[in-house]
């Protein structure tokens, strides 16, 4: 584990400092959830915590990277650390991985200080699972911490949640990001920006984004979309050509468009065709929107089963027939 990894993400910079300085008042909590939408490095956060309770150094200087501890965890063979995932395949983090946590967090340090734990798509946790914390958290042996990463939009039950200090994540601001993410590479704001819009301000989502060439992706997908609106295109042939590669991604990038349109309609924004503004009687305004909200409500659903085994072109084809009003708007 590259736990220093998150040393290099300056927006995890003021939750680090509060971190720190729950140590050197002997405060450290002792269960964190930790509420993330994906790429804003969670992961390497619940390690860098690990990493503050476990380091030999002193708190101050924790976690210092060249201790024996350090050395330990960043090898994955720290004996007073354990990690929960989801398992190859699973879509539950099973009771008997939870199980196995409480027992060895219940037993007496191997190095004698901290024993840490990380439960990494808490979300993920049943009904049973859950259950199985309870006394953990009511009850926590003493040097121990506990880590659950979740989405924001989670559904661990209120026993757990209401019993772990929440720390909540934020896409850094648009300058920031922008600047971390020029850092990685030679692109200019330009060149950024689509993928950082897609992914929601997180820098490192934009970072895997931009992997898969973000630049030319963006094109074909505003291609098609005008294409759509002029009714210059056959939904099959745009399908055929959206189901090609990255689908997924696509969703999303559809998603990122209606709600901008859905804006623009509400807020009588600057259309991002021109610069007139956009003031539409109500008795157009309203089919207009209601259209759009049915498009997202069937592109949310067709990313939710992107990842099974339909037929992705059918279900572009119904997706992009369906959804003519709302390209026309």
């Amino acid at each position: 584990m590259d736990f220093l990894t998150a040393d290099s993400l300056p927006w995890l910079a003021t939750a680090q400092l509060r971190l720190r300085d729950s140590l050197l008042a002997g405060r450290l909590p002792h269960s964190t959830l930790v509420l993330s939408p994906p790429g804003l490095g969670a992961e390497p956060l619940a390690g860098w915590m690990a990493a503050l309770a476990l380091c030999d150094a002193a708190a101050e200087a924790s976690p210092c990277g060249a201790c024996a501890s350090c050395a330990l965890l960043r090898s994955d063979s720290h004996p007073d650390f354990h990690l929960v995932q989801l398992e190859a395949d699973a879509k539950q983090i099973k009771v008997d991985q939870v199980r196995e946590l409480i027992g060895v967090l219940a037993l007496r340090s191997y190095r004698g200080g901290y024993k840490v734990g990380i439960i990494e798509g808490a979300e993920t946790l049943n009904a049973n699972g859950a259950n199985a914390f309870l006394k953990t958290l009511e009850e926590p042996a003493e040097d121990t911490l506990l880590v659950l990463i979740a989405r924001p939009t989670h559904r661990l039950p209120a026993t757990i949640a209401s019993r772990c200090l929440r720390l909540v994540l934020r896409p850094p601001d648009s300058p920031t990001a922008l600047a971390w993410l020029k850092d990685r590479g030679t692109a200019s704001d330009d060149h950024w920006a689509p993928a950082l819009a897609l992914a929601g301000g997180a820098p490192l989502l934009a970072l895997q984004y931009n992997e898969v060439g973000m630049a030319a992706l963006e094109r074909e997908m505003q291609e098609g979309v005008r294409a759509m609106a002029a009714g210059a295109i056959d939904v099959t042939l745009l399908a055929e050509q959206w189901a090609k590669g990255h689908v997924g991604l696509r969703i999303a990038w559809l998603e990122n468009w209606i709600t901008q349109q859905v804006h623009t309609l509400l807020a009588g924004a600057g259309s991002p065709q021109s610069a007139e503004r956009v003031r539409l009687p109500g008795s157009l305004l309203k089919p207009k929107i209601r259209a759009l909200f049915e498009l997202l409500d069937c592109a949310r659903e067709l990313r939710r089963l992107a990842s099974t085994g339909i037929n992705q072109q059918l279900a572009l084809e119904a997706l992009l027939l369906g959804g003519r009003t709302a390209f026309a708007s």
